[in-house]
């Protein structure tokens, strides 16, 4: 039997540390400020700014949510944007995924200041993530899995470890931050996708796998060797006549399985979610002039 990764404790160290950051930012006479928006009334969407906005409170970051309807222009989205980018009181700036159809999402993601860009999407912040400079922000949960592995003490120098998953919100930059030649990385990084012919040959071989594809218990036991770290990315909905709505949540692994044979895994929920709001309010507080420890 596993050992599991408790993101929602790890998380919670992490947004004790923002907290202890957002208060030394108050006396220095700073309220760090967040800026969410929001296009049309995805019912994920609306979920997901709900728990940020909550939790930003609780640590005295001062949010704003921008909602607007489905039928916004591109043009009428960056002019918000760049009155955003104007305003000194905000510090980062989160469109919330998804956007409607007709929008770029790259052009909005390279409207927003690489300095207000706490969800780590700008060509500048991905660029530097490439380049292994730490000047920028990284992709919160990418970036949330990397503090779960270090956090719990997951050997990663020269760790084989394999990414399923080439997207570019989680697989790819998780790529980057572990095949970097720096503390708590320097991995060797194999990145699955679609066109991989046998999948599990890499994830065999494996110390961490990291399941990024968006297919439901897509890892299975035989796919892993015994004593694998295993990180569950997925959020996929699944029919279950049983659920009050007829459905309910699971993760790209077949979690009761898998653990039995991995010595880390997360649980889904409760493993990568948690994280990514961490990182989200721990960017903001370095946005807003509050550098991170260590």
């Amino acid at each position: 039997m596993s050992q599991l990764i408790d993101g929602r404790a790890i998380s919670a160290q992490i947004h004790s540390e923002t907290a202890a950051r957002v208060a030394e930012l108050a006396r220095r006479g700073i309220v760090p400020g967040l800026a969410f928006v929001r296009v049309g009334e995805d019912p994920a969407s609306v979920v997901y700014v709900g728990m940020k906005e909550k939790k930003s409170r609780e640590l005295g970051i001062r949010s704003v949510t921008h909602v607007l309807p489905s039928s916004t222009t591109q043009a009428e989205l960056v002019a918000l944007l760049k009155a955003l980018n104007s305003d000194p009181t905000v510090h980062g700036i989160l469109v919330q995924a998804p956007l409607p159809s007709h929008i770029d999402s790259s052009v909005i993601y390279g409207t927003v200041l690489p300095g207000k860009d706490v969800d780590g999407f700008h060509p500048i912040n991905v660029g530097r993530l490439m380049l292994g400079d730490t000047g920028g922000f990284l992709p919160c949960t990418p970036a949330g899995v990397h503090q779960l592995l270090i956090r719990s003490g997951i050997p990663m120098d020269g760790a084989e470890v394999t990414v399923l998953g080439r997207g570019n919100i989680v697989g790819k930059p998780m790529a980057a931050i572990l095949l970097q030649k720096a503390r708590h990385a320097n991995c060797t990084v194999t990145l699955c996708h679609s066109g991989t012919r046998d999948i599990a040959r890499h994830t065999q071989r494996a110390d961490i796998v990291i399941a990024a594809m968006g297919v439901p218990r897509f890892l299975k036991a035989e796919m892993i060797r015994p004593g694998a770290v295993v990180i569950d990315v997925g959020v996929n909905r699944i029919p279950d006549p049983t659920a009050p709505n007829g459905s309910r949540l699971v993760g790209d692994v077949d979690f009761e399985a898998v653990r039995e044979k991995a010595a880390w895994i997360t649980p889904n929920p409760g493993g990568v979610g948690p994280m990514t709001i961490a990182l989200l309010l721990s960017n903001t507080a370095t946005a807003a002039g509050a550098p991170a420890a260590g």
